[in-house]
């Protein structure tokens, strides 16, 4: 594969161009996860890749607890199917607490305040209540809990780490807290191996092609973990080395790269861009700081056949939607029209005009 095609494999791998699918779930639990850290661009991440879906089926979905939004990997936001929580959960948060040691230590979170905290917070949200993150934030303080300098952040993840809390319902646009056993009911998981194996799988089919140091850096997992996973599954996986690097593809990759000519407006923080650890194949590292911040924010972007050719930016207005594009190159009046079309797409999602 020359490497021109990278780009345009995931493109047609996640599903941005190419086969559809029927649901939203059906969207989320191909991905496996999606960074999900902006709960309002993590919903346009899913219907763009289900064209014709609105913003109000997803966020039904995520409502009726179809889709859970709750930290899995790394440790961020991660959206996930619901019966995809629980194994995915377990076998990443014991690396994920491990990695939080040092900061609770200086923020002096101590074993016994975690615990008075998940106490605090199971007992609050009991009955089936779906609190904001300022409702949960006010409880943990009135039981004298430290909550200032990002400390009630860190309560919050633990209790998601600890199979405590997940995301509720939406209430005015914000996606709430509820306990995790009223939202995905208890069951069995794989055992350590076969969930590092399927984990594996999904990542390597969905989002390929992709390097072991890619899979690493998505899931977060030990590199011991990741490769042993790698390993795993390498029966169902070809290799090849493009440049330096040596990419996975599973045996079902159709090996001919369908060169559509497309262009995207893609969300904050999408799969595109955020699951690689090397992203030069659509962003050149000339480009990169015009994309990414320096702390790790990744803004929109607009894609040409698979290549970040800008940014943009959106303010929502009651019926309307005012879009900011910010191009890196000049993309002659054809990409420009094209471009058009595609935040009017945008628009349709979200079931309001266009405005520049």
């Amino acid at each position: 594969m020359p490497p021109s095609d990278i780009a345009l494999s995931r493109l047609q791998n996640q599903h941005i161009d190419g086969e559809r699918f029927q649901t939203v779930k059906d969207v989320v639990k191909w991905m496996g996860a999606l960074q999900a850290q902006d709960p309002q661009m993590i919903k346009w991440a899913v219907g763009i890749r289900l064209p014709g879906t609105t913003e109000n089926v997803i966020e039904e979905a995520i409502n009726r607890g179809d889709l859970i939004r709750t930290h899995l990997l790394r440790p961020t936001w991660h959206l996930v199917t619901a019966e995809d929580l629980r194994w995915i959960l377990k076998l990443t948060a014991p690396h994920i607490r491990t990695s939080m040691r040092s900061r609770s230590k200086q923020l002096g979170l101590t074993e016994a305040v975690y615990h008075k905290s998940n106490y605090v917070l199971q007992k609050t949200l009991e009955a089936g209540k779906h609190l904001s993150r300022r409702e949960l934030v006010a409880e943990l303080q009135n039981a004298g809990l430290p909550t200032d300098d990002n400390r009630s952040s860190h309560l919050l993840l633990h209790a998601e780490l600890e199979g405590i809390l997940c995301s509720g319902r939406i209430k005015d646009k914000q996606i709430t807290y509820a306990l995790l056993d009223d939202r995905v009911p208890a069951c069995d998981v794989p055992d350590r191996d076969e969930s590092l194996a399927r984990l594996a799988e999904i990542y390597f089919t969905s989002h390929c092609p992709a390097t072991i140091q890619d899979f690493i850096w998505w899931s977060g997992l030990s590199i011991t973990d990741a490769r042993k996973a790698t390993e795993m599954i390498k029966s169902g996986f070809s290799t090849e080395k493009i440049g330096d690097a040596v990419y996975l593809f599973p045996l079902t990759f159709p090996g001919k790269i369908s060169h559509t000519h497309s262009i995207h407006v893609l969300p904050a923080f999408d799969e595109f861009l955020i699951s690689y650890k090397d992203r030069s194949a659509s962003l050149p590292p000339k480009h990169l700081h015009k994309a990414v911040s320096n702390n790790g924010i990744f803004w929109p972007v607009i894609t040409h056949n698979g290549n970040v050719i800008g940014t943009w930016k959106r303010t929502i207005k009651k019926d309307k939607v005012k879009i900011e594009p910010n191009y890196l190159i000049n993309p002659g009046k054809e990409v420009r029209a094209q471009t058009e079309q595609a935040f009017a797409r945008y628009g349709k999602f979200l079931d309001k005009d266009i405005e520049y």
